[in-house]
């Protein structure tokens, strides 16, 4: 359950599309923006690249991360160098992105069946697919947030709303986004910590209503962190 975060090459994108955007007041309302292209970067815009250049920089940490999702349930996100490993855990599955396979993993009666794909390519970068599963079970990838603010830094009509808070214990920035256009998401509210790390998530993305908040994170990975579930049946699909 645990979602991988974007390469460099994402956040020089992101600049690059950032260097021609412009926000406009809406209504003189303190805190809120609507972003424009054609002028010069406002504070909001910066605010949007900001984030998104700090949960793309968390790719490089190692780190565990608890999420509490709603019914008593949770998801972690575990995350580690040298080589690069994710694994998010999320109730009733579980996905583990390593340099030698993708393994999917998914419970069902009392059973685990984990299938194993070729690696993902950029490493740690999951398919669409898998993003899709994993957002089933209200768990969101870093990568899929990162799209999101790339996404609102491009959309003339979005109006962005900005405060901090802290979670479990780390300081975080939020925004409060509405009116996107041509992305998973219309509307959301995303919390990142200065970590990069995504501290809290509510919104429905590609129709699957995420809502998860940190609730523990540690700069450390358990030994087994990445390995398959015990007693897992195996299907091996990587090509010999």
């Amino acid at each position: 359950m645990r979602l991988a975060p974007r390469s460099i090459r994402a956040r020089r994108t992101l600049a690059v599309a950032m260097s021609a955007l412009v926000t406009a007041a809406v209504g003189g309302s303190a805190g809120c923006d609507t972003v424009a292209g054609g002028q010069q970067l406002s504070g909001r815009a910066q605010l949007v690249d900001d984030l998104a250049s700090r949960m793309s920089s968390a790719g490089s940490l190692t780190y565990t991360a608890t999420y509490s999702l709603p019914h008593g349930t949770s998801a972690t996100i575990a995350q580690a160098q040298d080589p690069s490993r994710v694994a998010y855990t999320y109730p009733g599955g579980e996905l583990v992105l390593t340099p030698d396979q993708t393994a999917d993993c998914r419970s069902s009666g009392g059973a685990t069946t984990c299938t194993l794909t070729p690696p993902p390519s950029p490493p740690g970068n999951p398919t669409s697919a898998l993003l899709s599963q994993i957002g089933g079970r209200g768990l969101l990838a870093p990568t899929v947030v990162i799209d999101l603010l790339s996404a609102v830094a491009v959309d003339g009509g979005t109006v962005v709303s900005q405060h901090d808070t802290t979670l479990s214990g780390e300081h975080a920035t939020c925004l409060d986004v509405t009116g996107l256009s041509n992305a998973p998401a219309t509307s959301f509210s995303a919390c990142v910590t200065t970590e990069g790390m995504l501290g809290s998530f509510t919104g429905t993305v590609d129709g699957n209503p995420i809502d998860l908040t940190l609730d523990d994170y540690r700069p450390t990975v358990a030994l087994d962190a990445f390995a398959l579930p015990g007693g897992a049946t195996i299907a091996d699909k990587r090509s010999k």
